[in-house]
């Protein structure tokens, strides 16, 4: 453990290498591997405890970032307003696509209303019995835009567009009594036979949806004359930008009149949102912080332990010449190990909870890369930390009191 120089110079301990230091270090874990194993367990199961909890928690944030989303936390829509005169505004016929082009807008749709055509069941209903039903002009895109889906049917497409075929808001079925459709259903719109193709489920975020006939944006503009100005835009965009999107669709919309336009504002249950995301974030750090202080504690508490059963050890290797750094490195490298080994014990069995718990919920299993990159390296740190008050006892041990120790 010393070297002697040849020209008589004092003699100096010699170094480690970080090999003999790691195999020095794993001798402690070899000769005692059911206490390893039981406190590398320990350490493991606090690590995964604070896995799971942040993975559970963060799998439960997500399925309720879902719900929410479906009840349009990013979901915005424009619409004319009305000019300075008092008169109803329009908006261009170009607003659908330059609203496309903001940036943090990740879908659009639109719906023209065609105020000269009225929808009856047939011709032998009264002409002012319109049960309050709106004929509506509507992209391909609208349901995925909106969150409506097809209850039976089918939903309009790049073909059905073209031909007088509708689908059926929910109201405007059951007050058509129409159940399902066929190719045989047709109602009245405009004067004009149209096969019912679809009826839709009610539609949460556009409720206007549920009492509209719903027909393709090309035969409203060939039947109806319709001037392809949409009279109300859907948009969708990323939550963190929802509040800078609001802010330029009106111009964006209409540049030269933006004052003519209406945009919806943000859904109070985006702010719910991020006070949930905000106090689950306060939630985890405090429940992953407990759980590595307990790991911590373990550790340190091992290692002690270690100190005070290996005293003989400690001393014979101190008789032998090894130095007081060098047995500060063998516990600290024991250490170091035995908290690296749990650490990835924990992580894995973490994973697994989280996992098949996220499966029996039916929820979506998410485990950040922060929690499990953070716990190895918080373990790993902790493990050092815990492991320097022991390295430091056992260094200070003087070789006659340890092999005087029964």
């Amino acid at each position: 453990m010393v070297t002697a120089l040849q020209d008589g110079r004092r003699l100096s301990p010699a170094r480690m290498a970080p090999r003999d230091v790691a195999r020095v270090g794993a001798d402690g874990l070899r000769t005692r591997p059911t206490r390893a194993l039981l406190s590398a367990l320990g350490i493991a199961i606090g690590i995964a405890a604070m896995v799971a909890v942040v993975g559970i928690s963060s799998s439960s944030r997500e399925e309720l970032n879902r719900q929410l989303a479906a009840l349009g936390t990013n979901l915005l829509t424009v619409s004319p307003g009305q000019t300075v005169e008092g008169q109803n505004a329009k908006l261009p016929a170009e607003a659908e696509a330059m609203i496309a082009r903001i940036g943090p807008v990740t879908a659009t749709s639109a719906t023209g209303a065609i105020t000269s055509a009225k929808a009856y069941r047939s011709d032998r209903i009264p002409k002012v019995e319109t049960n309050g039903l709106t004929v509506v002009a509507a992209r391909v895109s609208l349901p995925q835009t909106v969150g409506a889906t097809v209850r039976s049917g089918v939903w309009l497409n790049g073909v059905t567009g073209r031909y007088p075929a509708a689908v059926l808001g929910a109201d405007t079925a059951d007050r058509l009594g129409i159940g399902r459709p066929s190719p045989q259903t047709e109602i009245l719109v405009g004067g004009a036979r149209f096969t019912v193709i679809g009826i839709l489920n009610p539609v949460t975020l556009a409720p206007e949806l549920d009492t509209a006939v719903l027909i393709g944006w090309d035969i409203a503009t060939d039947a109806f004359r319709f001037d392809g100005r949409a009279t109300t835009v859907y948009t969708r965009s990323r939550d963190s930008k929802i509040e800078a999107v609001r802010g330029v669709l009106a111009t964006t919309a209409n540049p030269q009149a933006p004052g003519d336009v209406n945009v919806s504002r943000p859904s109070d249950i985006l702010a719910a949102r991020r006070a949930a995301d905000a106090t689950l974030n306060g939630l985890l750090l405090g429940l992953g912080s407990v759980a590595l202080l307990v790991g911590g504690v373990g550790v340190a508490n091992t290692m002690v332990i270690s100190v005070l059963e290996r005293r003989a050890e400690i001393g014979l290797r101190r008789s032998l010449g090894a130095t007081r750094g060098q047995i500060r490195l063998q516990f600290l490298a024991e250490s170091l190990l035995l908290s690296t080994l749990g650490g990835v014990g924990g992580v894995l069995l973490g994973v697994a909870v989280t996992t098949g718990y996220a499966a029996y919920q039916s929820w979506p299993a998410v485990v950040p890369a922060w929690a499990t990159a953070g716990a190895l390296a918080a373990t790993t740190l902790i493990g050092g930390v815990a492991g320097l008050y022991p390295a430091i006892r056992a260094a200070r041990l003087s070789p006659t009191e340890a092999l005087a120790t029964p």
